[in-house]
């Protein structure tokens, strides 16, 4: 098709703002898909995103939309996540687009991830359509959310577009004025190959399968292709576009969204961001912007039975290919042997993550706390990254350790910002600014450490707002502290997987909330458990679970008291027997406990 006339964008929105909904309504609007074939979250391939409501991967589909001037116009068009951990996905799909659709909730209004996917979109130069969706719900205020995001865009308030993607009310209008304002692409057909890869999900039969945008010259499916920042060479197994299911094509062109199954088994040799050329005749340079995901977040994952081990580094592996932001390495724990430190972008992925790994593989797996990636300088001059409590070197030989600050805003109503604030300053977080919006709303700006909101901060924040307060991140940088291991002692032995990286002025606290609870949860053995918690080489708070006895004196009914004595002392040399030989065993609860130590 004629380059003018095709027309390449996505979907941005804050999470259940009705992005997968527009996105139903466009293809019903375009007969995409039968009427017989349609469903809600059409997109949403996974059961996980459809029982939970949130779009977790982009997908693409690709639309032919008869405008009202009776031209056909072929419409590329991308659903993103809207969640704040998926920031990366959103930023691949941009660059495969020259606009955005910016849906916002009439009723909610403009909230955290609204506002990050903007910056993003206007960093990469995108036309912004901005469309007020949910007009139609009894608290819709469209005037006032109009005024917020003039005030954000510059586009007057009159101009934006009132739809109901539910009821498809305003839909077609939306193409229309997507149509004239968001531009044709600009790449050159004659040009050697470039096209950006945005996205890839695996395959057992094809491989990784590529989804690409083309940006410069033509994608044949006979050619010989290369990947350009790792010189991987392969000739395609099938080339074709999404409408939405796969169809084949013999070839893409300038301009064209699609995707390409490389046969590579792995996703190392095919990355989310790179650029495939003409292997025989290469372009000059890639396309700009292509970085690796960096994980934020880092847990150990442990199989509950050893003999899974195996299972799991297949699970991951799989998953790896279908999620190119997940990073893995094998790791050892005392307490649990054999398992794997996983790398997330954020809790919530980290969540999609082990929820995916347990339903769709069936593994049982054990999950520790999760944490952050310090930077610790030596006193030899070496320079150390610890992404683990029990990698951190011993406190005599550790110059500084570096811990990750965030930049984070908070959306509320005003009338939460005194518990916001009391939340934030426990938390260790410095406050910045604030901005007051229309309707009594105003966004908070604070630096935080990212240890103190990667564990619990988002669901207290939700509390202390009655659920009306959302929240945005991004890396600040690295700021040296006070910091040191907080390390948990049963009977004797430390637990690596209960090891902690906490603020000097916090151990003692943390250790004490952390003893109670194991002390709970320990189930009672034949002989007293002491639970120590120590920072350093000080033991800093300790708690027994007491041992369960048999009454040895139930049968003394009477006589002297040195033979009640001496059972009771043989008891308790059979206690201190089995103690030196005894094993705990520790529930999974005890390691979730790290994960609500502020809850008490």
């Amino acid at each position: 098709m004629n380059p003018d006339r095709i027309r390449n964008f996505c979907i941005i929105a804050h999470v259940d703002h009705g992005k997968s909904t527009l996105a139903d309504r466009l293809m019903q609007l375009t007969d995409t898909v039968a009427e017989r074939d349609m469903q809600e979250q059409l997109l949403d391939t996974m059961d996980l995103e459809r029982e939970r409501g949130v779009t977790i991967k982009a997908s693409a589909v690709r639309m032919v939309f008869r405008s009202s001037d009776s031209q056909d116009y072929l419409i590329n068009l991308i659903d993103t996540p809207g969640h704040v951990d998926f920031g990366y996905e959103v930023s691949r799909a941009l660059q495969a687009c020259e606009g955005v659709l910016l849906v916002v909730d009439a009723s909610q209004g403009i909230e955290a991830q609204t506002l990050s996917n903007v910056y993003l979109a206007l960093e990469q130069d995108l036309e912004i359509l901005a469309v007020i969706n949910k007009v139609d719900l009894p608290a819709a205020r469209p005037d006032n959310v109009a005024r917020e995001l003039e005030d954000l865009l510059g586009t007057p308030a009159n101009d934006m577009l009132r739809i109901s993607a539910k009821r498809g009310t305003g839909v077609r209008e939306l193409l229309e004025r997507a149509i004239v304002e968001i531009p044709p692409p600009d790449g050159v057909p004659d040009a050697p190959l470039r096209a950006l890869v945005f996205d890839s999900h695996y395959d057992p039969y094809k491989g990784v399968v590529a989804y690409v945008r083309i940006v410069d010259g033509r994608l044949d499916k006979r050619a010989v292709l290369q990947l350009m920042s790792t010189g991987s060479r392969f000739q395609p197994v099938e080339i074709g576009i999404f409408s939405p299911t796969m169809q084949t094509r013999d070839g893409l062109s300038a301009g064209e969204v699609g995707y390409i199954a490389t046969g590579f088994k792995t996703v190392k040799e095919c990355r989310v961001g790179d650029t495939i050329t003409s292997a025989p005749q290469a372009a000059p340079e890639p396309l700009p912007g292509y970085q690796l995901a960096k994980p934020m977040v880092f847990a150990g994952i442990y199989p509950v039975n050893n003999e899974d081990y195996g299972d799991l580094r297949d699970a991951l592996e799989k998953l790896q290919l279908n999620d190119a932001s997940l990073s893995f390495e094998p790791e050892t724990s005392q307490a649990l042997n054999f398992g794997f430190r996983v790398g997330f972008l954020g809790l919530f992925h980290m969540e999609i993550v082990q929820e995916r790994l347990e339903r769709e593989y069936d593994i049982d797996i054990l999950a520790t706390a999760p944490g952050a990636e310090y930077e610790v300088s030596l006193l030899n001059g070496q320079e150390l990254r610890v992404d683990s409590p029990a990698r951190l070197p011993d406190e005599s030989t550790i110059a500084e350790v570096r811990e990750p600050w965030m930049k984070i805003q908070i959306y509320t109503p005003g009338e939460f910002i005194g518990a916001i604030m009391e939340l934030c300053i426990r938390k260790r977080a410095e406050y910045e600014t604030s901005e007051f919006l229309d309707g009594g709303r105003v966004i908070l700006h604070f630096r935080i450490p990212l240890n103190e909101i990667i564990i619990d901060f988002y669901d207290r924040l939700k509390s202390v707002s009655r659920g009306y307060a959302s929240l945005d991140y991004q890396f600040d940088d690295y700021r040296a502290g006070d910091l040191v291991r907080l390390e948990i002692l049963v009977n004797g032995e430390a637990v690596d997987a209960l090891a902690l990286i906490v603020h000097r002025e916090d151990a003692y606290h943390k250790g004490q909330q952390l003893v109670s609870k194991l002390k709970r949860l320990i189930p009672r053995q034949m002989f007293t458990v002491p639970i120590q918690a120590a920072s350093g080489k000080r033991i800093i708070s300790r708690a027994n679970v007491k041992a369960l006895r048999k009454d040895v004196l139930a049968k003394c009914y009477g006589g002297d008291v040195t033979r009640k004595r001496k059972l009771l002392e043989r008891q308790k040399r059979g206690k201190k027997r089995m103690k030196m030989v005894g094993q705990v065993e520790l529930p999974q609860e005890a390691f979730m406990a790290l994960l609500s130590l502020d809850d008490d």
